[in-house]
């Protein structure tokens, strides 16, 4: 087992997830921007294929193992969308916007879905860790999480699309949970469950 792990994203929600996610195990958790590792492009159609990129560039520039988690919205009335592209749905942020890019995201999302009356959604993740940068086996493992888009924001925590999903079982909004309740019930919380008993296995090997 390693000592240090890389997480391949600036983007500041995750990595409080992932952390906290983490915070069991006895490894240093470095953010990418911490090493000054630029953003990777992420090109792909699919989840895994960026978050294998963004892995592998993380590894690269730092020689370190590196965890890359690529995740999104897909709702089922947008065929799936807005996807791998859940992050810049509404386009590049302004510098001059009076939203942040979060806020022009979902208020994107309720215009497209203002006529739509079936809302069910899910958010998905997939976490991939490399060793190093040309791992031929890296770790995969993928999680997924079923709610209903709401028609206006609700609760104040959180980041993303948080104030528009609601789950089912807690009747909350993602951005209503403490992040302890997140962590375990959450698409990013089941593909970390998955990656540790994976990683447990090959500790053991």
């Amino acid at each position: 087992m390693f000592s240090k792990l890389v997480i391949a994203s600036g983007n500041r929600g995750k990595l409080r997830e992932i952390s906290h996610l983490l915070s069991p195990l006895q490894i240093e958790i470095i953010p990418q921007s911490d090493l000054n590792v630029p953003e990777c492009e992420e090109p792909y159609c699919t989840f895994i294929e960026n978050a294998l990129a963004k892995a592998r560039h993380a590894s690269k520039h730092t020689g370190l193992p590196a965890l890359a988690d690529d995740s999104g919205l897909c709702v089922d009335a947008l065929h799936g969308a807005p996807g791998v592209l859940s992050a810049r749905y509404a386009g590049k942020n302004l510098p001059n916007s009076l939203l942040t890019q979060d806020e022009r995201n979902n208020d994107k999302l309720l215009l497209e879905m203002s006529k739509i009356s079936e809302r069910h959604a899910h958010f998905y993740c997939v976490m991939v860790l490399v060793r190093f940068e040309n791992d031929p086996e890296p770790i995969i493992a993928e999680g997924s999480w079923q709610g209903i888009i709401l028609r206006e924001y609700r609760g104040t925590d959180g980041f993303g699309y948080d104030p528009l999903f609601l789950d089912g079982k807690t009747e909350k909004t993602v951005a209503e949970l403490p992040l302890e309740i997140k962590s375990r019930i959450s698409h990013r919380g089941h593909a970390m469950a998955k990656l540790l008993q994976k990683l447990g296995k090959l500790s053991h090997d």
